[in-house]
């Protein structure tokens, strides 16, 4: 995210992880979001409420429809290149952007496979130009493993469950040479809580050791 803002005039960045719910799980019949869940969240600078919570319960609003569009396929988008310009004082716009100093904003949407896709948003205080849209668009295009691995990372694309807050930090460590004990230490945790969450990380992903967990970010399981 660091490196991103200096590409463009960025006040703030963050990611969302979003999810299309089973076809089974029963949702209201004038479910705005067709299915789709923001799942996972992260800022570059702490932003309150953040954009995500939008999602949480769903408005009707002209914008609502622009994450949904082309679903499956990379894409951006700009509030000020899709949206009339009336919106723009609307109480929507003022309640979740115009009260936070926010006059427009770019999305990029990579999608990792037909039930997951890793979203960012890039947030400015003025209206965002062409050069700058195109260019925060590029950088986020062609590398399908890194928005593979930040699914991964917070439980989203192969786990049965979206991990917590403590087990994404346990994550991390687990993917390098770090011990359960320096582990423990890291995260100021007892050896036996950590192996718990060590254990839920792997119940999660269906794997059984370290190994296996290794393997989901290898690709040597599920080709996606």
């Amino acid at each position: 995210m660091a490196a991103l803002s200096g590409l463009a005039n960025i006040s703030n960045i963050t990611w969302a992880g979003a999810v299309r719910l089973p076809s089974g799980e029963r949702i209201r019949n004038d479910d705005v979001m067709r299915r789709w869940r923001v799942a996972a969240t992260r800022s570059m600078h702490p932003y309150i409420p953040p954009p995500h919570r939008i999602y949480d319960k769903p408005e009707t609003d002209v914008s609502m429809d622009i994450p949904l569009r082309d679903l499956g396929r990379f894409r951006h988008y700009t509030f000020r290149q899709e949206l009339p310009a009336g919106w723009f004082s609307s109480p929507f716009f003022q309640l979740h952007y115009g009260a936070h100093g926010i006059q427009d904003a770019t999305f990029v949407a990579f999608p990792v496979n037909q039930d997951c896709e890793s979203h960012f948003g890039f947030w400015s205080d003025q209206p965002m130009n062409g050069e700058d849209i195109a260019l925060v668009a590029y950088a986020l295009r062609g590398i399908k493993w890194f928005h593979r691995r930040l699914m991964l990372s917070h439980g989203l694309l192969l786990a049965s469950a979206p991990l917590t807050p403590t087990e994404q930090k346990v994550l991390q460590l687990l993917l390098t040479a770090a011990t359960e004990k320096w582990i423990a230490h890291q995260c100021g945790m007892a050896v036996s809580t950590t192996h718990q969450h060590i254990s839920a990380i792997y119940r999660k992903f269906g794997v059984r050791s370290r190994a296996g967990l290794m393997s989901l970010w290898l690709n040597r399981r599920n080709g996606d």
